[in-house]
């Protein structure tokens, strides 16, 4: 991890006086977001009028089924293009850039279907990610002093991070052998690769063995307390509930709540609309993250 992820701008508490309102002014946003649309012939997927996502903190994009959710995600991170709107990153526009330019800002994401290329190794998918290889360029590639040195580098990091999300055992193992759950990790772990300042997942507890749920929930508490800002979209309200700091409820394309997530789920117009009648059940006891707990639910599932 780079040093400048080693200390946190912002903290959990500093969201303690912001209002729970949709659209509230953050103190410290690093992302922001105006009047963005998408629509897809006569239907309005994405109708945000403004959102601002506080810089070093955990915020899940909640909301039902065809609220928009991804469809945002895929715009503000240059997978699909608005109708009107623009969006800035630590004050700087990227509006209209690509997925490869919004990366190299500093934001990465993940999707909710993995995107793990099967054929090659759990490493090489973890090389793949690493930005700026010589050996990429068509004129260099023949020449091994050019990149030995950087692949070199570029192994030592995949294999550490690799270690971090207990996949390092499975670096020469095909990609496509993975449980869903590893996958997901390895998409994270992917993710690292790049060195980000902010990080989006898309539903990464989705359809993962509840083996590895407690697994991904603290690996996602750890990316914040290393300084990255994570925004995650969620179907779990548990993992909601237990991991995020802020909640922004999506309905029908529009904000319609945000706020923290004992306000945010005692909503009415939310508990009605979406999250039903156990919206108070939680995960219960955090000796669900205890490390003896975590490391035997994942050895349980390496042994799948």
């Amino acid at each position: 991890m780079s040093a400048e992820h080693t200390a946190t701008v912002s903290t959990p508490s500093d969201l303690e006086t912001v209002a729970a309102t949709p659209g509230a002014a953050k103190p410290n946003p690093i992302l922001v977001a105006d009047h963005v649309v998408r629509r897809f012939g006569g239907m309005t997927a994405v109708d945000v009028d403004h959102l601002e996502v506080q810089e070093g903190v955990i915020t899940a994009l909640i909301g039902p089924n065809g609220a928009g959710k991804t469809t945002f995600f895929n715009l503000l991170t240059g997978f699909d293009t608005p109708n009107t709107g623009q969006w800035s990153f630590q004050g700087r526009s990227l509006t209209g850039k690509g997925g490869a330019a919004v990366a190299k800002a500093g934001v990465v994401r993940t999707f909710q279907l993995t995107k793990a290329l099967g054929r090659l190794t759990v490493l090489q998918n973890m090389l793949l990610a690493s930005p700026t290889n010589p050996g990429e360029k068509l004129g260099l590639s023949w020449l091994p002093f050019v990149w030995k040195k950087h692949e070199a580098e570029a192994t030592e990091k995949a294999m550490e991070i690799l270690s971090r999300f207990k996949l390092d055992a499975k670096a020469s193992d095909y990609a496509g052998s993975l449980s869903g759950g590893q996958r997901k990790l390895l998409e994270m772990a992917r993710a690292l690769m790049t060195d980000p300042t902010m990080i989006m997942l898309d539903e990464p507890m989705a359809g993962v063995n509840p083996a590895l749920v407690q697994s991904l929930l603290g690996h996602v508490q750890a990316l914040r307390d290393e300084g990255m800002t994570v925004l995650f979209v969620e179907h779990d309200m548990h993992a909601v509930r237990h991991i995020s700091d802020w909640v922004v409820v999506m309905a029908e394309g529009h904000i319609v709540a945000e706020g923290p997530p004992s306000t945010v789920m005692k909503d009415q117009a939310v508990v009605d609309a979406y999250l039903g009648a156990h919206h108070d059940t939680d995960l219960g006891d955090d000796s669900l993250l205890d490390p003896e707990v975590l490391a035997r639910l994942e050895a349980e599932e390496e042994n799948r």
